[in-house]
């Protein structure tokens, strides 16, 4: 092996410096990783979700002075866990876990040392996903680990590592669609890899004096639109919000554009992702429709939203806000806690039993330690927890790991599938024949989710428009189109609901009781012989969230 002037070995600091600049650049590409999210449905972020838990670590070392590397490397590995979220989070929080392992608490760590960390990073990350997929994340840390290993066969210059480890995660997250069928039929890389790479990079750049605050690719999310609060703040003449998403047929001219809507209305935002747009205004009653006619003269409009503001905000001042009646605990009972997306849900949860709600879900994922807080001071050592999200579950299996109470998952991956299981709870009953019955009931609903595509893809055979309705049964897309209510009766179909007996509506913040009223009559005259129902469940994204039984 040759020697090098490269062999400065790392320290605490140094490694706090380094993963500062790692944090920075995932930070300044955040977005350009939540793009490349495969499923075109309103979810729980990759850019967002490693960027959390990459600042929940970094929060636990930032004040430190410690230079025992080993030190260090274990209180950002704990950080880490505490703040992981979704999948990509968690195995993200398994890697330093491993790499600390590693290091254990030696002072300082050379070339051969972080080899076996990157080694031991990949070992812990594959332990810790029951089902490990290759062409993901998980893929790229065995391709960095091995890359490194090569490299030491032959030097020890810790800026060859670097740069060889660094190739070999861009190679390696490049060649995820050829692993991975899913990210072939969508176009896109593993969110997960490139969020991976671009840490390593981050490093990689502040040892070179490379900027880390220009993103490699420049995206201005939709989701930046602050559309929040607009009922506490509503002047005389905005009677209307109007909200129309278009693609322009030109290059839009946002000055003239701004100009033209300001005589209309007010509260004017524009959002705009990849060439598509979203303008936002509150206008006066008798003006209610100009935004959207003179929007369609600029392109095509795929999206419009009218929303009376005056009729909300007299609804909401009629409302109050009830806390929840969360059921009571006692010593040695079954106490369930369940991740909410919406109030109305919450309610419905606290109304079956609940004794802890988390809120959650699609673009929330919550941490393992908000998931751990909901239950270590209740009263009991027999927890069970309802994620009732696919990208919650290994947050949660985390939570349940790190706690000293007899805790399990149930890997509930929607919402009628935790209301199912949670028809089972007996909080005097034994636990594992509960947990026996929660998981038997997963099987037992045909669930339905009705949402906006948030990008052109195909996707198990289904031709999707960034724009338009989809419908979800059991999690696998059926159509897209148009027609909201066109949407939801293809769901009914396709859950062959004529052979069931109950159906339940679960309507989102975007709908109203009346709208959701409406079509539930609808679905009363396709469907006389069934029962049906509808409740508030107030989840964000979702139009409607449904169940058939």
């Amino acid at each position: 092996m040759s020697d090098s002037k490269h062999t400065t070995l790392l320290d605490g600091q140094k490694f706090k410096y380094f993963l500062a600049s790692a944090l920075t650049w995932l930070k300044t590409n955040q977005e350009h990783i939540n793009s490349l999210n495969v499923f075109p449905v309103p979810d729980g972020d990759t850019g967002t979700n490693m960027v959390l838990t990459m600042q929940s670590a970094m929060n636990e070392i930032n004040a430190s002075e410690e230079h025992n590397v080993g030190k260090m490397a274990h209180a950002l590995a704990q950080g880490a866990l505490m703040g992981a979220r979704g999948n990509s989070g968690v195995i993200l929080s398994q890697l330093w876990r491993g790499f600390a392992r590693t290091l254990d608490s030696h002072d300082t760590a050379d070339a051969s040392m972080i080899v076996s960390a990157l080694e031991e990073a990949r070992n812990t990350a594959y332990k810790g996903v029951v089902r490990p997929v290759e062409g993901t994340i998980l893929t790229v840390a065995t391709d960095i680990a091995r890359r490194a290993r090569e490299v030491l066969q032959y030097s020890n210059d810790s800026e060859i590592l670097l740069s060889e480890i660094v190739k070999a995660a861009d190679e390696s997250v490049k060649h995820t669609p050829e692993l991975l069928d899913k990210l072939k039929e969508a176009g896109v890389v593993d969110a997960g890899g490139k969020g991976l790479f671009i840490l390593l990079e981050g490093i990689q750049r502040q040892i070179n004096n490379l900027s880390l605050e220009t993103p490699l690719v420049q995206i201005t999310p939709l989701s930046a639109m602050n559309l929040t609060g607009i009922l506490e703040s509503i002047e005389p003449g905005q009677d209307y919000e109007v909200v129309v998403d278009f693609e322009p047929d030109k290059m839009l001219d946002l000055d003239q554009f701004y100009a033209n809507l300001g005589e209309m209305g007010t509260s004017i935002q524009v959002g705009e992702g990849d060439g598509f747009y979203r303008m936002h205004i509150h206008v006066p009653t008798e003006k209610r429709y100009d935004p959207i006619e003179y929007t369609m003269t600029l392109g095509t409009v795929y999206k419009v939203a009218i929303e009376n503001l005056i009729a909300q905000m007299e609804a909401q001042n009629k409302t109050t806000v009830k806390p929840l009646n969360l059921a009571r605990v006692e010593p040695g009972q079954i106490a369930v806690v369940t991740v909410s997306p919406g109030p109305g849900l919450s309610r419905i949860f606290a109304s079956l039993g609940v004794a802890a709600v988390v809120e959650g879900g699609q673009t929330m994922n919550p941490s393992t330690e908000e998931i751990l807080k909901a239950f270590e001071d209740l009263p009991t050592d027999k927890i069970i927890i309802l994620p009732n999200n696919k990208n919650i579950i290994l947050a949660a299996e985390q939570a349940a790991t790190n706690s000293v109470k007899n805790v399990a998952v149930i890997p509930s991956t929607n919402i009628p599938q935790g209301l199912s299981a949670l028809l089972h709870l007996i909080p005097d009953g034994e636990m594992a024949d509960i947990v026996s019955d929660m998981n038997n009931a997963l099987i037992d609903v045909e669930t339905g989710e009705i949402t906006t595509a948030t990008r052109d893809v195909t996707n198990d055979g289904v031709e999707i428009r960034k724009g338009e309705i989809i419908a979800l049964h059991n999690g696998k897309i059926i159509c897209s189109m148009p027609s909201l209510e066109n949407a939801v009766f293809h769901f009914l179909k396709a859950a062959k609901t004529e052979d069931y007996e109950r159906i339940t509506l679960y309507h989102g913040a975007d709908i109203s009781s009346v709208a959701a009223k409406e079509l539930v009559e609808k679905i009363q005259q396709k469907y006389p012989g069934q029962e049906i129902e509808f409740h508030e469940g107030g989840q964000p994204h979702y139009f409607y969230i449904m169940s058939v039984e």
